[in-house]
């Protein structure tokens, strides 16, 4: 690619795309389809991963809380996942892009033959101008949803990272309800500072993550900074952002200091 444009994964988390009842957030959707077809207009190729199967799939169905039965848990992912899809390729083609969806569970990019053809499929579709939609496929895989141990993929954030592995990306963005990396925990200890940069995932570092996410959501703290390994280790840039300011994407990507960035190491980026 043109050294200026970029090959992008950005991963948008459950608490970005629902409002709190867990219907879906119409407004930051369109936010996001408009922004990602821009950036895709500059030239940039664009991997959007999504949140919010299950949630969306219970306010669909009229439940009165997310279910807590497996079955229920895939039955709801599928109905969600369907109602989800149908508005990003209605969002998205009003700004004239076109999408497609990929479905994937821990089989999938743990064996080889299927990673490669995996990685093909999104080549190509990148190739054609394909804005690629991205989601675990809760309706077969258990591993999360039924022990909520994170086997192979286990969250979007881990997701996300090895979808920028596999896709030879240059940056991972994770857009959240939160700014970034603090020194402490901002919500207990006002004076915490962002931290911008990080370039090594010292012990220190590790230590600042939290518990889980909001209520609506499956990743905290924790399981981002394991994604910023994956993708760091791959020669893949991680920024972590607030959801909340789609605009920041433009600044992200053309490397300002938004949210806070994990700096893989140069040589692994060759």
């Amino acid at each position: 690619m043109d050294g200026n444009k970029q090959r992008i994964v950005v991963k948008v988390g459950t608490s970005t795309l629902t409002h709190d009842s867990g219907t879906i957030d119409l407004r930051s959707m369109d936010h996001l389809a408009r922004t990602l077809s821009d950036l895709r207009g500059i030239g940039h190729e664009i991997i959007l991963v999504t949140s919010a199967a299950i949630t969306v799939g219970t306010a669909r169905l009229g439940l009165s809380q997310r279910p807590t039965e497996l079955r229920m848990k895939q039955a709801a992912a599928a109905v969600g996942q369907c109602r989800i899809m149908h508005i990003y390729d209605k969002l998205f083609s009003e700004y004239n892009r076109s999408v497609a969806q990929i479905l994937l569970t821990g089989d999938d990019v743990e064996e080889a033959d299927r990673a490669e053809h995996l990685e093909n499929t999104f080549l190509s579709l990148l190739e054609m101008g394909v804005i690629p939609i991205v989601n675990e496929n809760d309706s077969v895989s258990s591993a999360e949803i039924e022990t909520g141990k994170h086997k192979v993929l286990g969250d979007n954030d881990t997701l996300s990272a090895i979808v920028a592995r596999l896709c030879h990306a240059d940056l991972l963005i994770l857009l959240s309800d939160i700014d970034g990396l603090y020194d402490a925990d901002p919500r207990t200890h006002p004076q915490a500072k962002l931290l911008h940069r990080v370039e090594e995932l010292t012990p220190e570092i590790l230590e600042m993550a939290g518990g889980a996410g909001s209520w609506r959501g499956t990743g905290g703290m924790a399981t981002k900074l394991s994604a910023a390994r994956i993708a760091m280790e791959a020669g893949c840039d991680m920024v972590i952002t607030n959801g909340a300011r789609m605009e920041d994407l433009y600044g992200i990507v053309a490397g300002e200091d938004i949210g806070t960035r994990f700096l893989a190491r140069k040589e692994e980026r060759a």
